[in-house]
């Protein structure tokens, strides 16, 4: 079991651009081998979290409120929010706030020996980190850069340095990263 950053990010770093659109990644469409791989990755995901930002963004572009049925997921997922957000009918969304420490707990015990998958932001995936509670980062890295927008992962993270584990290419596109997170207090 592990908690797994899994994302696309632009060379520079971001997750999205400065008006939070994501029309950057999509315009590649269909990459060989992408879909097979994001479903693989789904297959041993037993829970997951997002902040409010990814939850409105889904709640938007895939009009959940009004089709609900187009949820994406079909493992519990926890949406960490300061703010009451709208439930999506049917989907088995639960809202929190606060540390994630113990929010952690509850999701690998919902995950069954499945990994935890952190669908972002940046800022929740780094709460996460900060309590040693991240194992792996993997990253579709993309042919573009957006100069500035949503970061990545809004925190340094040096000592000891991330391990970089697999490396893989989609087409002429995308550079697979996937990064083992080190244990440790210091940064």
């Amino acid at each position: 079991m592990k908690t797994q950053y899994y994302t696309a990010t632009s060379i520079d770093g971001y997750l999205a651009d400065e008006d939070g659109s994501l029309d950057w990644l999509f315009q590649f469409g269909d990459i060989d081998g992408v879909d097979d791989d994001y479903q693989q990755f789904v297959d041993q995901v037993g829970s997951l979290a997002m902040g409010s930002t990814t939850y409105e963004w889904l709640l938007e572009h895939e009009n959940l409120l009004e089709e609900p049925e187009k949820w994406p997921y079909e493992v519990p997922a926890w949406v960490f929010s300061s703010r009451e957000l709208p439930a999506v009918d049917g989907a088995n969304v639960r809202f929190v706030q606060g540390d994630v420490a113990p929010v952690h707990a509850d999701m690998v015990a919902a995950a069954d020996g499945k990994n935890v998958w952190l669908v972002g932001g940046g800022d929740l995936v780094g709460q996460f980190h900060d309590h040693g509670l991240l194992d792996e980062i993997v990253l579709s890295v993309a042919p573009v850069t957006l100069a500035s927008g949503a970061p990545l992962l809004p925190r340094r993270i040096t000592t000891p340095p991330l391990k970089l584990a697999t490396v893989q290419k989609h087409g002429d596109v995308f550079a697979v990263l996937t990064y083992e997170v080190p244990r440790s207090s210091e940064d």
